[in-house]
């Protein structure tokens, strides 16, 4: 006879390793695109590169927007409604379904995300570039994670199950961000047709109706009164995909939230997100752009994101498992969570993201690239040697 318990852990054993290498392998190509697009800036061809990201794309009956704001308004939206329905599954039926399981990341996440912004905010506080205290809060999970893969083969599952667990908390905080504070003078005509449509995809969602149609047209339909109202349209995505029927623990794998998870999840890994750096990561490496990093935008980023998420993150670690309110996992060490931490410093899409929000003018916004680019790189490296370390040591005890 078959143990059911067993069988079930396996399945969701098996979803989070998919969901692992998934984002791993979508890592690969996001960081091909990102060369395509620092080659593109610094070649003869960047102000054709320029030129293009710039067209304006004039569409029936939609917004007419420049092709990099179709991008990040239009594309962008999917993405975060893969996020939104990722978000949904962990909290439901994953890893962040138990509160007790999940006190650690959750708490963790928070911590990387207010020491961050307050480093920023210490560098730019009283200045015209304040507003972008919450560019350093985020982790790129895709990134994160490809470089885990990458640097610490023999890394317990619960230190990954971690840094993809604070990697999605972090994503929830990043949303409610731009939700409150990232969106300009509200139109409430059209914000109240936008939760007007919401409520019917909720009663959809409530009848356990199948068929995409309703959540398509109505995620289309709030994504452009939310455009119209004034809130970032990237938030219409998220909420539909909180509203995708889930099923129940037993039935969660014939319903709409896991099939079209699975279906949509490598479209966002694979060509939206790299889309995303190809129109974004594009900086040009001149004299100018290395010195700014030592403006208050340069300096705020790289000390959130290099500094602040490491000691946001491992200090609320340390606290609350010396503490007594959470356990450290079996097989975890504390260089394990140390360089999971220096890791979350990978900024970089969400960051990105964050910081065309945060800044119009396109020498602020140069800065803020070149400094979250940085940091990536800095954060991944130092944490890929913290993991080497780690298994030399290990090594080094068998022997």
């Amino acid at each position: 006879m078959v143990d059911y318990t067993k069988y079930r852990m396996n399945q969701l054993n098996s979803a989070c390793a998919e969901f692992i290498r998934q984002e791993s392998a979508g890592s690969l190509l996001l960081m091909l695109a990102t060369i395509i697009a620092m080659v593109l800036a610094n070649s003869p061809m960047a102000e054709t590169y320029e030129h293009a990201l710039h067209l304006f794309v004039d569409l029936p009956l939609l917004p007419d927007m420049s092709l990099l704001h179709w991008v990040n308004d239009g594309l962008m939206a999917i993405f975060f409604l893969v996020v939104g329905m990722e978000i949904k599954r962990e909290f439901l039926f994953g890893e962040l379904k138990s509160l007790s399981a999940t006190l650690l990341p959750i708490a963790a996440a928070v911590g990387g995300m207010l020491i961050p912004a307050a480093l920023y905010s210490l560098f730019n506080m009283g200045g015209p570039t304040a507003q972008g205290w919450a560019i350093p809060m985020s982790t790129d999970i895709a990134f994160s994670l490809g470089v885990l893969a990458f640097a610490a083969k023999r890394v317990p599952r619960s230190v990954i199950v971690f840094l993809t667990a604070l990697a999605i908390v972090d994503d929830l905080g990043g949303i409610v961000v731009i939700a409150l504070f990232y969106s300009t003078q509200l139109h409430w005509t059209a914000l109240g047709a936008g939760l007007a449509v919401l409520m019917l995809m909720a009663l959809f969602s409530w009848r356990n109706v199948h068929h995409p149609l309703p959540y398509v047209l109505g995620g289309v339909l709030t994504w452009y009164a939310f455009y119209q109202a004034g809130i970032h349209p990237t938030v219409a995505g998220v909420l539909t995909g909180f509203l995708i029927p889930a099923g129940t623990e037993n039935t969660q794998h014939s319903h709409p939230l896991h099939l079209w998870e699975h279906k949509l999840s490598p479209w966002s890994a694979f060509l939206i997100m790299p889309i995303f750096a190809l129109g974004n990561a594009g900086i040009s490496m001149t004299s100018e752009s290395f010195a700014s990093l030592a403006s208050p935008i340069g300096l705020g980023i790289i000390a959130g994101l290099f500094l602040g998420k490491p000691l946001g993150i491992f200090t609320t670690v340390f606290l609350m498992v010396k503490l007594g309110i959470a356990k450290k996992p079996e097989g975890a060490k504390w260089m394990h969570y140390l360089g999971a931490s220096i890791l979350a410093g990978i900024g970089f899409t969400m960051s990105i993201f964050l910081a065309s929000l945060s800044f119009s003018d396109p020498a602020e916004l140069t800065s803020a690239k070149a400094a979250i680019v940085t940091a990536s790189i800095l954060s991944g490296l130092v944490g890929s040697f913290v993991f080497k370390i780690s298994e030399d040591r290990k090594q080094g005890n068998r022997t």
